[in-house]
């Protein structure tokens, strides 16, 4: 069989399989408030989703305010004009609905996930939390103890976010993405009734929203709903651009931490372009070339064949300016973690060196094509795809074509993008070491 043929064997598969979603499907309007909205109607199921990306997170925080955006995922289940404390959950469990959020550098979601018979519900408890959320001094007092011990416990339990808040802050010199998204605990003690009024009155206006709806809905019959509920709540001022740049890394950054863990941990980033930039395909394919399953190449490196390591991993989170591309291993007990570090930089310099197969890189083509049909299956998974592609893309349309630009990325776009980022003047190298270990 032809090799080369197989991704465009796999994008025809998959396309027959999951086609009941495609571009041509998708709807959108815009409240007069600026509000945008979304649709996809699926009534494959009687369910349906409402996912609300905010366009706020912690890079549009400044010093003295950082873990408001993570804060305001708490308060706004915690109580508005019509639904008091607590009874956003009750309201929509008894109506068989559930919910959650999440907060990131740059977004914050909310995801309501009912039966369609529960969709004017949904609107009437979405329009009261933006429209008239309760900023309560007791409730205030009482969520911020909360994040304080969220805090807290992170810092104390998980090794991972320790060391990420130290590697962050060294990577990163100008930009916001440098804090943590829980924030310092300082700021959090400090916040004030006017931090929180002035960031929510800027940051969850309506035209800074974005709607995704999919599931058992009619278009029509959501853009009235929406009219009537969302569209008298006024627009604000656009948010200021986020314009800080970072400058250019000049060398290697290097940080300690001690830390009571049984063995070394190491977390080399590299800065890499934001995800509407060309190369950012190619990069995410590099992830999953480094440690995507156990014949990847770190994992059969420093895990199968030379036990350096009983854990290791490549990420890189998407982001409106350009981010990091993170390597993170766990070294094995009584292993010295200098010679991990220095089998990660081998298992680059091969790639920078010889380039990778067109057997590997096809492999990790039908890997990710995967994972994206897959996503594509679910009405949860398709609003949120719908969604991410529309904000850090730029344009939703834009999900049509991200099979084609899987399929494109080169053998040499990958040796590329790993001799031009991925190199030792553009990291930085934080090493977790057992306290009282000498460095």
């Amino acid at each position: 069989m032809d090799l080369k043929r197989l991704p465009w064997i796999f994008i025809l598969l998959c396309t027959v399989l999951f086609s009941q979603t495609t571009v041509n499907d998708i709807r959108s309007f815009t409240l007069k408030n600026g509000m945008q909205f979304l649709v996809v109607e699926d009534h494959s199921i009687p369910n349906a989703n409402m996912f609300i990306f905010w366009k706020v997170g912690s890079r549009n925080e400044v010093p003295g305010i950082t873990g408001l955006s993570h804060f305001f995922e708490h308060m706004m289940f915690n109580g508005a004009e019509k639904y008091g404390p607590k009874e956003f959950d009750r309201v929509m469990e008894a109506a068989g609905g559930a919910n959650n959020a999440y907060t990131s550098e740059n977004v914050t979601v909310y995801t309501d996930f009912f039966p369609s018979s529960a969709t004017e519900l949904i609107f009437d408890l979405e329009a009261d939390r933006i429209g008239h959320l309760a900023l309560d001094d007791q409730m205030v007092e009482s969520e911020r103890g909360v994040v304080m011990s969220e805090r807290t416990m992170y810092m104390e339990n998980d090794p991972w976010t320790l060391l990420e808040e130290q590697v962050k802050g060294a990577a990163f010199l100008a930009h916001p993405y440098r804090w943590s998204v829980i924030g310092y605990e300082s700021d959090i003690r400090n916040w004030t009734k006017q931090d929180l009024q002035t960031y929510f009155e800027t940051y969850y206006a309506p035209n800074n929203g974005l709607a995704v709806m999919v599931g058992d809905v009619n278009l029509e019959e959501l853009r009235s709903l929406a009219k009537k509920t969302i569209e008298p709540i006024p627009s604000g001022p656009a948010p200021r651009a986020v314009h800080t740049t970072e400058p250019e890394q000049l060398g290697e950054k290097r940080v300690i931490v001690h830390k009571a863990v049984s063995s070394p941990r190491l977390m080399i980033v590299y800065h890499v372009p934001e995800t509407r930039h060309p190369d950012y395909y190619a990069l995410e394919m590099l992830t999953e070339i480094l440690s995507g399953g156990r014949s990847s190449r770190l994992y059969s490196s420093l895990v199968d064949s030379s036990q350096l390591a009983v854990e290791v991993r490549a990420t890189m989170p998407m982001g409106f300016d350009p981010g990091l591309f993170y390597i993170q291993a766990v070294c094995k007990q009584d292993i010295e973690y200098l010679k991990t570090e220095a089998a990660i930089y081998g298992e680059i310099d091969r790639i920078v060196r010889d380039g990778v197969t067109d057997r590997e890189l096809q492999k990790v083509k039908n890997q990710k094509l995967a994972a994206f049909y897959r996503r594509m299956e679910t009405i949860d998974g398709k609003a949120n795809t719908l969604g991410t592609y529309a904000l850090f893309f730029g344009d939703y349309r834009k999900l049509s074509t991200a099979p084609e630009a899987y399929a494109q990325v080169t053998p040499g776009d990958i040796r590329r993008v790993a001799e031009t980022y991925l190199k030792k003047t553009n990291r930085t190298v934080g090493i977790m070491l057992n306290t009282g270990e000498d460095s």
